[in-house]
């Protein structure tokens, strides 16, 4: 049993903890939610991820994001990838091209489970669009003020791209703590079980529902 994930491997169990360290993950997006998931999957015991962003770190992203001040103009990905091997020797493969249209097939290829997290509706609609084409699972995770959703790709709609900005919006560091949460044991009970089950969450009560279309 390796120690780095002892505790996990006695609430989850050996076959469990064996999946997870096989399987497959990449996740789109390294900011809130992205880093996150990234960080919270690898020190769960996943040992194959892979995160997908173009994007430097910036200053406002430092109460949200997993990056500190000497981090400030590098790379996301590779930061984080940085990060998680030196926390717990997992290594993460970073990809700090944009994904788009004409790299997206390339880039999801291999992997068994794709989250998006991405920021913006144009890079969630290709990645919607390729995972349905080619049969890949894919989890969705997006928050909007005090609401926040995990949705599976079979019932996702993307979000217009109205008002679409990726830095003046509101967001509570709290929120990004849960929904992340959520999206990790939504993905984890997928990757060991097979569960798909879609949740929203809402930041005043505290209450995880089942998604309703």
């Amino acid at each position: 049993m390796s120690r780095i994930h002892m505790h996990e491997q006695l609430h989850r169990g050996e076959a469990s903890m064996a999946r997870l360290a096989a399987f497959p993950v990449t996740i789109c997006g390294a900011g809130s939610l992205g880093a996150g998931i990234t960080e919270s999957l690898a020190r769960t015991g996943c040992g194959r991820l892979t995160v997908i962003d173009r994007d430097r770190v910036e200053e406002h992203n430092l109460s949200t994001q997993p990056y500190g001040r000497g981090d400030i103009g590098s790379k996301k990905a590779t930061m984080l990838a940085n990060q998680i091997y030196r926390a717990v020797g997992v290594k993460v493969d970073a990809v700090t091209r944009e994904l788009e249209e004409s790299n997206a097939r390339k880039l999801l290829r291999g992997a068994e489970l794709v989250i998006d997290t991405f920021d913006n509706s144009v890079a969630r609609g290709v990645v919607t669009e390729v995972c349905r084409d080619r049969k890949i699972p894919c989890l969705h995770a997006g928050m909007a003020s005090d609401y926040a959703e995990v949705i599976w790709n079979q019932v996702y709609t993307v979000p217009s791209d109205a008002g679409d900005d990726i830095c003046d919006y509101p967001l509570a560091r709290n929120l990004v703590t849960l929904t992340t949460a959520l999206a990790c044991e939504t993905a984890i009970r997928f990757i060991t079980g097979g569960e798909r089950e879609s949740r929203t969450l809402t930041f005043g009560d505290f209450a995880v529902k089942p998604y309703e279309s």
